[in-house]
């Protein structure tokens, strides 16, 4: 049989922090179609309105009583059937909770690819119902974290269409470097947000750059929590140690991974049940050779050997993360150390191009099911 023709569903287009989306897109094979901006898709990927003013009033004139969801609805599956799509892969639940009843009246097989905050956000959650239509009929349920895995069962996800799908990473971007050449200089890269608690990972440099003021900090990336820690880093008199670039090009994270010593990140479960899945950028620090320094949240101990690739801490241990910092910005060798087991993990198990190739598989069979 020729490789099934496959639609990707993006609720969110052209993010920046959603790598992985933008690898399946671009590295699949068969991708046929791609459809973006909302659970229940209102563009195409090149931003194009599946239908537009004019086009819905048309649709209302023909049709009396049709809601705008119904239209929509009709336009995303006549675009399946124009593109002969075999296999659709919904990423996020709330997507694949949108796109089933599609797919059921297509009879098209339908893959869902959870993340993170779609498997345990309390209000995600309540407003899919639990994902009650998703979790029993989906041809496959994939997941990034064994936590992932056991929360879907407990949803009452069926065993057998679970899918451990570990995050790749382009190893020939994030090459192996030495952390023990590089000076006490630490790393973060992600989102300001509640989930990645940056004000906790500041809070533990703050302890050890106390013990050390050679050591130095820089948090990349943007988010609704950057001015509040811009805020923090003043108060705390560390406007000199720490560096807030904003968000910066996944080639920049690659050179700053490349001039750091060590990696740091304190995710933490929010109010609302917030998680992460694996963090990509935890695994970036990996192939690029870098211990990580992080705390026991989600899919992060699945992937970060504590005492062997990294130093790991309970969500919130903020003394614990500054100490462990503390014990790599004094051995240089430990850090190249656990660096070379950290690259070593990643050749092993997060090659991107065989994570692509589990999830073409995956795709693959559900349209044999």
């Amino acid at each position: 049989m020729s490789t099934p023709r496959i639609a990707i569903i993006s609720p969110n287009r052209n993010a920046y922090s959603e790598t992985f989306i933008a690898a399946h897109i671009a590295r699949l094979q068969a991708v046929e179609l791609v459809l973006t901006d909302g659970h229940l898709p209102k563009r195409t990927a090149t931003g194009e309105p599946l239908l537009s003013e004019a086009l819905w009033q048309r649709v209302r004139r023909k049709v009396s009583g049709t809601s705008f969801e119904q239209a929509l609805s009709a336009r995303v599956a006549k675009l399946l059937k124009a593109h002969r799509i075999n296999v659709v892969l919904a990423e996020y639940g709330p997507t694949g909770e949108a796109m089933w009843p599609i797919c059921e009246r297509m009879g098209l097989p339908l893959v869902v690819h959870f993340h993170g905050i779609d498997a345990f956000h309390v209000k995600l959650l309540a407003d899919n119902k639990g994902y009650a239509r998703t979790l029993p009929n989906a041809a496959a349920l994939v997941v990034v974290s064994h936590e992932m895995e056991e929360q879907l069962l407990e949803l009452g996800a069926p065993r057998d269409r679970l899918h451990y799908v570990r995050y790749g990473v382009e190893l020939d971007r994030f090459q192996a470097q030495r952390p023990d050449q590089a000076p006490p200089h630490f790393l973060s890269v992600g989102r300001f947000v509640d989930k990645k608690a940056p004000a906790l990972t500041l809070l533990a440099f703050h302890k050890a750059w106390e013990q050390d003021r050679s050591m130095r900090l820089t948090m990349a990336g943007n988010g609704p929590l950057w001015e509040s820690t811009r805020q923090l880093v003043k108060a705390l008199g560390l406007e000199a140690a720490v560096e807030l670039p904003g968000a910066v090009s996944h080639d920049r994270v690659a050179e700053l991974m490349a001039a750091s010593r060590a990696f740091v990140q304190h995710s933490v479960v929010t109010a609302d049940n917030d998680h992460e899945g694996t963090p990509l950028s935890v695994l970036e620090a990996m192939a690029s050779g870098m211990p990580v320094v992080a705390t026991r949240h989600a899919g992060i101990p699945d992937v970060v050997e504590h005492g062997v690739s990294g130093l790991l801490c309970g969500e919130r241990e903020v003394d614990v993360m500054g100490e462990h910092l503390l014990t790599l910005a004094r051995d240089p060798a430990l850090a190249l150390r656990m660096g070379q087991a950290g690259r070593a993990r990643a050749e092993r198990d997060h090659r991107q191009q065989d994570r692509i190739a589990q999830l073409q598989g995956i795709l693959a069979a559900a349209t044999r099911s």
